[in-house]
Protein backbone atom coordinates (compact mmCIF):
# COMPACT_ATOMS: atom_id res chain seq x y z
CA UNK A 1 0.00 0.00 0.00
CA UNK A 2 2.99 2.30 1.01
CA UNK A 3 4.95 1.49 -2.19
CA UNK A 4 1.55 2.39 -4.43
CA UNK A 5 0.70 5.92 -2.77
CA UNK A 6 4.63 6.93 -3.14
CA UNK A 7 4.45 5.83 -6.79
CA UNK A 8 1.51 7.70 -7.23
CA UNK A 9 3.01 10.20 -5.62
CA UNK A 10 5.88 10.49 -7.95
CA UNK A 11 3.51 10.41 -11.32
CA UNK A 12 1.76 13.29 -9.44
CA UNK A 13 4.97 15.14 -9.18
CA UNK A 14 6.06 14.05 -12.83
CA UNK A 15 3.02 15.33 -14.00
CA UNK A 16 3.61 18.69 -12.51
CA UNK A 17 6.91 19.17 -13.24
CA UNK A 18 5.86 18.41 -16.81
CA UNK A 19 3.63 21.06 -17.01
CA UNK A 20 5.76 23.92 -17.64
CA UNK A 21 5.30 27.39 -15.00
CA UNK A 22 6.24 30.87 -16.35
CA UNK A 23 5.21 34.09 -14.64
CA UNK A 24 4.39 37.74 -16.84
CA UNK A 25 5.63 40.07 -14.16
CA UNK A 26 7.61 40.27 -11.01
CA UNK A 27 6.80 38.03 -7.59
CA UNK A 28 4.74 40.59 -5.89
CA UNK A 29 2.76 39.81 -3.01
CA UNK A 30 -1.04 38.65 -4.84
CA UNK A 31 -3.72 41.29 -3.89
CA UNK A 32 -6.92 40.35 -2.28
CA UNK A 33 -8.96 40.37 -5.37
CA UNK A 34 -9.91 36.65 -5.95
CA UNK A 35 -8.32 34.55 -9.20
CA UNK A 36 -9.06 34.49 -13.09
CA UNK A 37 -8.53 31.42 -15.06
CA UNK A 38 -8.05 32.19 -18.89
CA UNK A 39 -7.91 28.91 -20.95
CA UNK A 40 -6.95 29.41 -24.60
CA UNK A 41 -7.72 26.30 -25.85
CA UNK A 42 -5.54 24.61 -28.80
CA UNK A 43 -7.63 24.13 -31.62
CA UNK A 44 -5.75 24.83 -34.90
CA UNK A 45 -6.26 28.49 -36.56
CA UNK A 46 -9.17 29.64 -34.65
CA UNK A 47 -9.95 31.25 -31.28
CA UNK A 48 -11.91 29.37 -28.15
CA UNK A 49 -10.98 31.06 -25.32
CA UNK A 50 -12.72 30.56 -21.56
CA UNK A 51 -12.27 33.09 -18.63
CA UNK A 52 -13.14 31.57 -15.32
CA UNK A 53 -13.53 33.85 -12.00
CA UNK A 54 -14.89 32.53 -8.44
CA UNK A 55 -18.40 32.63 -9.90
CA UNK A 56 -18.87 33.62 -13.10
CA UNK A 57 -17.67 31.96 -16.45
CA UNK A 58 -16.79 33.84 -19.78
CA UNK A 59 -16.50 32.30 -23.07
CA UNK A 60 -14.85 34.37 -25.72
CA UNK A 61 -15.31 32.77 -29.42
CA UNK A 62 -15.87 28.74 -29.92
CA UNK A 63 -13.54 27.61 -32.29
CA UNK A 64 -14.91 25.43 -35.44
CA UNK A 65 -17.86 23.13 -35.34
CA UNK A 66 -17.08 20.43 -33.02
CA UNK A 67 -14.64 22.60 -30.69
CA UNK A 68 -17.34 23.35 -28.40
CA UNK A 69 -16.48 20.10 -26.45
CA UNK A 70 -13.81 20.86 -25.69
CA UNK A 71 -15.21 24.16 -23.65
CA UNK A 72 -17.87 22.22 -22.53
CA UNK A 73 -15.46 19.74 -20.82
CA UNK A 74 -13.53 22.22 -19.33
CA UNK A 75 -16.91 23.75 -18.09
CA UNK A 76 -18.16 20.68 -16.65
CA UNK A 77 -15.21 19.29 -14.77
CA UNK A 78 -15.64 22.64 -12.99
CA UNK A 79 -19.22 22.12 -11.95
CA UNK A 80 -20.39 24.82 -14.23
CA UNK A 81 -23.93 24.74 -15.97
CA UNK A 82 -24.04 28.41 -16.38
CA UNK A 83 -22.17 30.78 -18.73
CA UNK A 84 -22.84 34.38 -17.61
CA UNK A 85 -21.26 36.09 -21.06
CA UNK A 86 -20.86 34.40 -24.62
CA UNK A 87 -18.71 36.92 -26.56
CA UNK A 88 -18.34 36.26 -30.14
CA UNK A 89 -16.26 38.70 -31.70
CA UNK A 90 -17.31 37.95 -35.63
CA UNK A 91 -18.60 35.43 -37.41
CA UNK A 92 -16.30 33.12 -39.28
CA UNK A 93 -16.68 30.06 -38.93
CA UNK A 94 -13.52 29.34 -36.58
CA UNK A 95 -14.66 31.93 -34.04
CA UNK A 96 -18.59 31.25 -34.04
CA UNK A 97 -17.92 27.18 -35.02
CA UNK A 98 -18.67 25.70 -31.76
CA UNK A 99 -21.53 28.27 -30.10
CA UNK A 100 -24.14 26.22 -31.01
CA UNK A 101 -23.38 23.19 -29.09
CA UNK A 102 -22.20 25.41 -25.57
CA UNK A 103 -25.79 27.13 -26.02
CA UNK A 104 -27.78 24.29 -26.28
CA UNK A 105 -26.01 22.94 -23.53
CA UNK A 106 -25.55 25.96 -21.09
CA UNK A 107 -27.81 28.73 -19.39
CA UNK A 108 -26.18 31.72 -21.43
CA UNK A 109 -27.25 34.46 -19.62
CA UNK A 110 -25.82 37.01 -22.50
CA UNK A 111 -24.81 36.35 -26.01
CA UNK A 112 -23.05 39.32 -27.30
CA UNK A 113 -21.88 39.87 -31.18
CA UNK A 114 -21.15 42.89 -33.57
CA UNK A 115 -23.99 44.55 -35.49
CA UNK A 116 -23.93 42.05 -38.81
CA UNK A 117 -25.13 38.99 -40.29
CA UNK A 118 -22.72 35.58 -41.17
CA UNK A 119 -23.07 33.67 -44.17
CA UNK A 120 -21.96 30.09 -42.81
CA UNK A 121 -23.83 27.15 -42.30
CA UNK A 122 -21.80 27.46 -38.37
CA UNK A 123 -24.13 30.70 -38.43
CA UNK A 124 -27.09 29.38 -39.24
CA UNK A 125 -26.76 26.43 -36.73
CA UNK A 126 -25.84 29.35 -33.58
CA UNK A 127 -28.96 30.96 -35.10
CA UNK A 128 -31.03 27.87 -34.70
CA UNK A 129 -29.96 27.29 -31.37
CA UNK A 130 -30.68 30.81 -29.93
CA UNK A 131 -33.90 30.55 -31.33
CA UNK A 132 -34.43 27.31 -29.74
CA UNK A 133 -33.25 28.54 -26.08
CA UNK A 134 -35.41 32.07 -26.78
CA UNK A 135 -31.91 33.70 -26.58
CA UNK A 136 -31.86 37.97 -28.45
CA UNK A 137 -28.44 38.41 -28.82
CA UNK A 138 -27.18 41.86 -28.45
CA UNK A 139 -25.62 43.68 -31.61
CA UNK A 140 -22.90 45.85 -30.20
CA UNK A 141 -22.93 49.30 -32.10
CA UNK A 142 -21.53 50.66 -28.88
CA UNK A 143 -19.27 49.75 -26.11
CA UNK A 144 -20.52 47.60 -23.03
CA UNK A 145 -18.90 47.32 -19.62
CA UNK A 146 -19.86 44.77 -17.09
CA UNK A 147 -18.54 43.92 -13.36
CA UNK A 148 -18.24 40.13 -12.56
CA UNK A 149 -16.52 39.23 -9.18
CA UNK A 150 -14.90 42.39 -8.82
CA UNK A 151 -13.19 41.99 -12.12
CA UNK A 152 -13.98 44.61 -15.39
CA UNK A 153 -15.13 44.12 -18.29
CA UNK A 154 -15.45 46.46 -21.19
CA UNK A 155 -15.89 44.89 -24.76
CA UNK A 156 -15.56 47.49 -27.74
CA UNK A 157 -17.75 47.90 -30.62
CA UNK A 158 -16.46 48.75 -34.28
CA UNK A 159 -16.70 52.27 -35.14
CA UNK A 160 -18.18 51.67 -38.48
CA UNK A 161 -21.01 49.43 -40.37
CA UNK A 162 -18.79 48.72 -43.42
CA UNK A 163 -15.89 47.52 -43.94
CA UNK A 164 -15.34 46.23 -47.40
CA UNK A 165 -16.50 43.51 -49.75
CA UNK A 166 -13.86 41.07 -49.28
CA UNK A 167 -14.45 37.78 -46.81
CA UNK A 168 -11.74 39.33 -44.71
CA UNK A 169 -12.72 42.62 -43.93
CA UNK A 170 -15.91 41.43 -41.83
CA UNK A 171 -12.67 40.83 -39.48
CA UNK A 172 -12.64 44.43 -38.48
CA UNK A 173 -16.11 44.03 -37.16
CA UNK A 174 -13.95 42.00 -34.26
CA UNK A 175 -15.65 42.71 -30.45
CA UNK A 176 -12.38 43.55 -28.62
CA UNK A 177 -12.56 42.75 -24.44
CA UNK A 178 -10.43 44.64 -22.55
CA UNK A 179 -10.65 42.43 -19.14
CA UNK A 180 -8.86 44.74 -15.91
CA UNK A 181 -8.26 42.47 -13.06
CA UNK A 182 -6.61 44.65 -10.28
CA UNK A 183 -3.57 45.67 -11.44
CA UNK A 184 -3.46 43.66 -14.86
CA UNK A 185 -4.98 43.93 -17.87
CA UNK A 186 -6.11 41.53 -20.23
CA UNK A 187 -6.72 42.14 -24.08
CA UNK A 188 -8.51 39.96 -26.33
CA UNK A 189 -8.54 41.12 -30.00
CA UNK A 190 -10.25 38.50 -32.12
CA UNK A 191 -9.14 39.01 -35.91
CA UNK A 192 -8.87 42.49 -35.77
CA UNK A 193 -6.83 43.48 -39.02
CA UNK A 194 -5.71 47.03 -40.28
CA UNK A 195 -8.60 49.31 -39.70
CA UNK A 196 -9.93 47.49 -36.30
CA UNK A 197 -6.38 48.60 -34.90
CA UNK A 198 -6.29 51.64 -35.71
CA UNK A 199 -9.57 51.83 -33.98
CA UNK A 200 -8.12 50.59 -30.54
CA UNK A 201 -4.54 51.54 -30.44
CA UNK A 202 -4.92 54.21 -28.21
CA UNK A 203 -6.56 51.52 -25.78
CA UNK A 204 -3.73 51.70 -23.38
CA UNK A 205 -1.47 49.09 -22.33
CA UNK A 206 -1.95 45.67 -21.15
CA UNK A 207 -0.24 42.71 -19.41
CA UNK A 208 -1.10 40.07 -21.52
CA UNK A 209 -2.35 40.24 -25.08
CA UNK A 210 -4.79 37.59 -27.20
CA UNK A 211 -2.39 39.11 -30.14
CA UNK A 212 -4.93 39.74 -33.14
CA UNK A 213 -5.56 37.27 -36.70
CA UNK A 214 -3.73 34.68 -35.57
CA UNK A 215 -0.38 36.05 -35.55
CA UNK A 216 -0.45 37.20 -39.58
CA UNK A 217 1.26 39.58 -40.35
CA UNK A 218 -0.52 43.81 -40.72
CA UNK A 219 0.85 46.53 -42.09
CA UNK A 220 -0.10 48.16 -38.72
CA UNK A 221 0.65 45.21 -35.84
CA UNK A 222 3.89 46.63 -35.42
CA UNK A 223 2.80 49.96 -34.07
CA UNK A 224 0.10 48.34 -32.16
CA UNK A 225 2.53 46.15 -29.90
CA UNK A 226 4.50 49.09 -29.54
CA UNK A 227 1.27 50.88 -28.33
CA UNK A 228 -0.26 47.94 -25.83
CA UNK A 229 2.96 47.06 -24.74
CA UNK A 230 1.95 43.71 -23.69
CA UNK A 231 4.30 42.05 -20.91
CA UNK A 232 3.18 38.05 -21.87
CA UNK A 233 1.28 37.72 -25.38
CA UNK A 234 -0.71 34.23 -26.80
CA UNK A 235 -1.50 33.34 -30.07
CA UNK A 236 -3.99 30.88 -31.53
CA UNK A 237 -2.98 29.64 -34.44
CA UNK A 238 -1.05 26.86 -36.68
CA UNK A 239 2.35 27.21 -37.55
CA UNK A 240 1.80 28.63 -40.99
CA UNK A 241 -0.49 31.36 -39.95
CA UNK A 242 1.86 32.67 -37.46
CA UNK A 243 3.98 35.38 -39.09
CA UNK A 244 8.12 35.43 -38.11
CA UNK A 245 7.59 38.93 -38.76
CA UNK A 246 5.20 39.28 -35.73
CA UNK A 247 6.98 37.05 -33.76
CA UNK A 248 9.94 39.27 -34.20
CA UNK A 249 8.12 42.43 -33.57
CA UNK A 250 7.09 40.39 -30.19
CA UNK A 251 10.20 40.05 -28.92
CA UNK A 252 11.57 43.01 -29.75
CA UNK A 253 9.02 44.84 -27.33
CA UNK A 254 10.41 42.26 -24.86
CA UNK A 255 7.21 40.06 -24.51
CA UNK A 256 7.28 36.82 -23.42
CA UNK A 257 5.18 34.90 -26.20
CA UNK A 258 3.49 31.36 -26.02
CA UNK A 259 1.42 29.68 -29.03
CA UNK A 260 -1.29 27.20 -29.32
CA UNK A 261 0.92 25.64 -32.06
CA UNK A 262 3.64 24.94 -30.33
CA UNK A 263 2.35 24.80 -26.67
CA UNK A 264 -1.01 23.59 -26.88
CA UNK A 265 -3.58 24.95 -24.65
CA UNK A 266 -2.48 27.58 -22.33
CA UNK A 267 -3.86 28.86 -19.36
CA UNK A 268 -2.83 32.27 -17.75
CA UNK A 269 -3.89 32.31 -14.24
CA UNK A 270 -4.54 36.08 -12.71
CA UNK A 271 -4.78 36.91 -8.53
CA UNK A 272 -4.96 40.81 -9.47
CA UNK A 273 -0.93 41.27 -9.47
CA UNK A 274 0.74 38.93 -11.51
CA UNK A 275 0.15 36.21 -13.59
CA UNK A 276 1.25 32.70 -13.98
CA UNK A 277 1.33 30.81 -17.14
CA UNK A 278 1.61 27.56 -17.64
CA UNK A 279 1.12 25.25 -21.09
CA UNK A 280 0.63 21.38 -22.09
CA UNK A 281 4.21 21.18 -23.81
CA UNK A 282 7.13 23.12 -24.52
CA UNK A 283 7.83 26.73 -23.41
CA UNK A 284 7.78 30.30 -24.35
CA UNK A 285 8.93 31.38 -27.65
Amino acid sequence: MKKNRKTAALLFSAFFIALSLFSCNEKQQAANAGELKVTFFDVGKADAILLQSETANVVIDCGEKGDGKKISKLLEASDADTIDYLIITHFDRDHVGGAAKLIRGFDVKNVLTPNYDGTSEEYEKYKSALAEKSITPMKLTEDISFTLDGIDYTVYAPKNDFYGNNDSDENNFSLVTKVVHNKNTLLFTGDAMEQRLSEIMDIGTCTLLKVPYHGRKLDNITDFLSAVKPKCAVVCTSTNEFSGKVQDALKKIGATTYATCFNGDITAVSNGNTIEMSVEKGSAL
